[in-house]
């Protein structure tokens, strides 16, 4: 039985749909793969540190819960996980770990709407074979 071509632009504009996902779930599986992704709601601090003659700024990851492992305490935890001075390793790798973890927040949200978009299209039934997992 032939189709109709509201049925086949129908099937065009899923298609299309599922493509955007998996470009978008195989740039996700990317971010993931290039390195650590800093836990949810955490920040980039800088802090001033006092020496003996000199003031000193640091860096640190701050968390809304305390969710670091403690260097010298097994068992413990803080908020804060020491990154050291601008441009130090532990620094860099920080601020790329926050941003890895914005950039997969923002990549969900667009998976999640255009699964939504995806459903409009079929809003009375399912249809099998169609449904984006």
């Amino acid at each position: 039985m032939p189709r109709t071509e509201s049925e086949l632009e129908l099937t065009q504009r899923a298609d299309r749909i599922r493509e955007a996902i998996d470009a978008l779930k195989r740039e996700r599986s990317d971010l993931v793969g290039e390195g650590w992704v800093a836990p949810p709601e955490c920040h980039i601090a800088r802090y001033r540190a006092k020496g003996a003659k000199y003031h000193y700024w640091y860096y640190q990851l701050r968390a809304s819960s305390a969710i670091f492992p403690k260097a010298n305490k097994k068992g413990e935890f803080s908020r804060f996980k020491h990154l050291g001075k601008a441009g130090s390793q532990a620094h860099i790798d920080g601020v790329n770990a926050v941003i890895r973890r914005a950039k997969i927040e923002h990549l969900n949200s667009a998976i999640e709407a255009l699964y939504e978009s995806w459903l409009d299209l079929y809003p009375d039934e399912e249809k099998v074979g169609h449904r984006v997992e």
